[in-house]
C-alpha cells in the first residue's frame, strides 16, 4: 500500500500527529511526494517516499 492515512504513519514510523503536521507546514515533506490531499480532503501519506527521506535518499 503506497498511500496511507496519518494514523498509519504514526503507527509505522513513530512520529506524532503534531510532528507530521510540522513537517508539512515547514515544507520538509513535500506535497505530491510525501503527502497529498485525497479527493475527500483527507491527508494521505506516501510511505515509500517517507522511508526514502528517513534513509536520506530524498
Amino acid at each position: 500500500m503506497k498511500w496511507v492515512l496519518i494514523n498509519k504513519v504514526i503507527e509505522l514510523i513513530g512520529y506524532t500527529d503534531d510532528a507530521i503536521r510540522a513537517k508539512i507546514k515547514k515544507g520538509v515533506w513535500l506535497s505530491g511526494i510525501h503527502w497529498r490531499k485525497a479527493p475527500d480532503g483527507r491527508l494521505m501519506f506516501n510511505l515509500e517516499a517517507i522511508q526514502k527521506w528517513i534513509e536520506g535518499k530524498a
